[in-house]
């Protein structure tokens, strides 16, 4: 396969409350109230065998309104400009995201989840069970991350405005 035409195929869709990209929160833990459906397509629902065992699972998606992309954006903690690859914005070179969600239940073809940060009818690209053992990092380097306090990553992570309606 010539990498030049790496081409998916969706294996499901994402449907969860969030209708608008500025109103969606920006991560998982930002989004532990907000429940989330995959549907997974009938072609592929045999793959969902002993997932139910798992509490978290990663789903790896299209982000289908990213927009054109960008190397240099403003991180949705920041307003700062920063090179896009050290950040999660979705106006990447290729527009894939990924999200740990916890996993409430898997039945007939569909999983339900808590910690829905994407948009609705995202088209998803594949689910890998999260398993503490291989992906929990311990020690870690938070990057310019560490420059942001709790509270503002808090505001600014569900979305929740200041009384002039701009984020906090």
């Amino acid at each position: 396969m010539d990498s030049a035409s790496i081409v998916f195929c969706p294996i499901g869709v994402i449907r969860t409350q969030h209708r608008e990209p500025d109103s969606t929160p920006i991560q998982p833990a930002f989004a532990e109230d907000c429940e989330g459906r995959v549907e997974v397509f009938p072609a592929f629902i045999e793959g969902l065998s002993d997932l139910d065992g798992f509490s978290h699972v990663m789903l790896i998606y299209y982000w289908h309104q990213a927009g054109a992309p960008q190397l240099k954006v403003k991180p949705y903690l920041q307003d700062i400009e920063r090179g896009v690859f050290a950040t999660r914005k979705p106006c990447r070179p290729n527009p894939i995201g990924l999200s740990i969600v916890e996993l409430i239940g898997v039945d007939k073809g569909a999983l339900s989840f808590r910690g829905a940060d994407m948009l609705d009818e995202t088209p998803l690209l594949d689910i890998k069970p999260y398993i503490a053992r291989f992906d929990c990092v311990q020690s870690t380097r938070d990057g310019w991350q560490g420059e942001v306090d709790e509270q503002t990553a808090a505001q600014r992570g569900r979305r929740e405005t200041n009384t002039r309606g701009h984020p906090s």
